[in-house]
């Protein structure tokens, strides 16, 4: 695949990124294409390497290992350097429904697995993938196909998020009719209100969501499963039923002082900002403001970094964020963290490149444990003290961490952002309709199905594997469909049978 010398003869090339402190004045797209040219010197890359770890899309010990969604990336990376471009689009959409989400949100564990890593640097996988249904919109490739025929059956979705938008695209393919209800008043999930729009610009996600529209799915906003609209409602109107709804429960952070005003999740931080930049660009005020505040991010995660970005976008006054992890290594370790599985390096994402650039210095703060929030007074708060952790193994490899005596500090801030994990999904809906959930409060299905306890109900996603990647959200909607489909076709079979049966009594 690619040019056979093609990982020693050019160097690994990203995307141009928008100069820092220039792109923290909008909320545009962060990066600027690459020519044809170096995309099809980066798709020559792709060595012959026998054994594509890439695309493996499987966990080992633990470990994300290649792509969940099984791309064929050396196939489109060597369409992409014989300029096979609209042959590249038709492998892409052969394993992934939205590549323009992968290709801009995803934190491509392909690239963490790719063979040329082992000789310099991976192929950049990503970037070439983003490339590709890029053209293919700009080129008018990508266009609406409806089915054929359509078998009179029907199916709602509960959540349009990366799952349950993928299920609906597959089950509408096999012929039955969709509907898709979201709870919020744009169809999208977190890819609407969860990313921000530097990662996804909002039209990535609605010109998809206008071709699922011309191809016959329906969406239904503004209606809540539970509230709105009853869940029985959906079991007597619909044959079956895909329950989507994603992870969005917030971990939370029980430190003394928790209750003061000024102390917020991530999520609701994101998606306020979000809603109020797609309603009016920011004039409405219905958002939740960093500007001329110490803003303290508490978490190390994505879901950090971008709250890290928008209250620079904001124009806050500093930022810090707080990591309870160690600093990583520079390099992979090799005996516990070996390659093909998902490097464990210490990485500066975009959010802390423009924090860097705009302050003099990294803002992240590791080992560091939050043990109080400080008031005014007023029930506002305006400080947190934190104490260092000693970090340590024990014989079996399990961390210990303690303070460090004589470390205790208190940092000004005036807006604290809670970024440390979800729990799992919001259970309003799981505990009125009885679907069981398991020890991790995720929807219960038997391993590597898709069906719950309730007949004729599915799950796909982050509701059922855990808070998780967009491509392994995709995967899940993919195969969810699969099983709901194959369940839609015995209930015709069973239903045959019976009406042979009585039509010979």
């Amino acid at each position: 695949m690619g040019k056979p010398t093609g990982f020693m003869d050019y160097k690994s090339q990203h995307m141009h990124e928008r100069n820092p402190l220039e792109r923290i004045q909008d909320f545009g797209d962060l990066y600027l294409p690459l020519s044809d040219q170096e995309l099809q010197q980066q798709g020559a890359r792709c060595m012959d390497c026998a054994v594509p770890f890439c695309q493996t899309g499987d966990v080992f010990s633990g470990q994300a290992v290649g792509c969940p969604v099984h791309n064929q990336i050396p196939e489109w990376n060597d369409l992409i350097y014989r300029g096979q471009w609209r042959e590249a689009l038709h492998r892409l959409h052969q394993t992934n429904n939205f590549p323009e989400f992968t290709g801009r949100a995803c934190p491509a564990p392909c690239e963490g697995s790719c063979v040329a890593s082992l000789y310099e640097s991976p192929v950049t996988i990503k970037n070439i993938e983003r490339a590709i249904i890029d053209k293919g919109f700009e080129e008018g490739w990508v266009v609406p196909s409806p089915p054929s025929k359509r078998t009179g059956k029907t199916v709602a979705i509960i959540g349009s998020g990366p799952a349950g938008l993928t299920c609906a695209d597959e089950l509408n393919k096999l012929g039955h009719r969709v509907t898709v209800f979201e709870r919020h008043d744009r169809v999208g999930g977190l890819l609407t209100y969860g990313i921000p729009r530097m990662k996804i610009e909002q039209y990535v996600v609605e010109r998809r969501v206008e071709l699922l529209r011309q191809v016959g799915i329906m969406f239904v906003t503004n209606s809540e499963i539970g509230k709105d609209i009853t869940f029985a409602m959906l079991q007597e109107q619909f044959d079956a039923v895909v329950v989507c709804i994603g992870a969005t429960k917030p971990r939370d952070l029980l430190a003394p002082g928790r209750e003061l005003k000024g102390i917020h999740y991530a999520m609701d931080f994101l998606h306020a900002n979000t809603k109020s930049l797609l309603d009016s660009n920011l004039q409405d005020g219905q958002y939740i403001s960093a500007e001329g505040k110490d803003v303290i991010v508490i978490g190390g995660g994505d879901t950090a970094i971008d709250c890290v970005s928008t209250a620079l976008r904001h124009n806050c006054r500093s930022l810090t964020q707080f990591d309870i992890h160690e600093r990583k290594p520079d390099e992979r370790d090799e005996d516990n963290n070996p390659w093909p599985g998902w490097p464990i390096v210490h990485k500066c994402d975009y959010g802390l490149e423009e924090a860097t650039e705009l302050y003099g210095h990294d803002p992240r703060q590791f080992a560091l444990m939050t043990k109080e929030f400080i008031s005014d007074g007023a029930g506002n708060v305006t400080g947190v003290r934190t104490v260092q952790l000693q970090v340590t193994k024990d014989a079996d490899g399990k961390l210990i961490r303690k303070e460090d005596a004589g470390t205790e500090r208190v940092w000004e801030a005036q807006l604290v952002l809670l970024a440390i994990g979800f729990s799992g999904p919001e259970n309003h809906l799981l505990n009125t309709t009885g679907i069981h959930t398991n020890h991790r409060s995720n929807i219960e299905t038997a391993h590597g199905q898709y069906a719950t306890n309730i007949e004729g109900v599915f799950a796909a996603g982050d509701a059922r594997r855990g808070s998780s990647l967009i491509v392994w959200a995709i995967q899940e909607g993919r195969e969810a469909a699969k099983a709901c489909d194959q369940y839609l076709a015995e209930c015709v079979s069973s239903k045959a049978l019976i009406s042979e049966s009585v039509s010979t009594i």
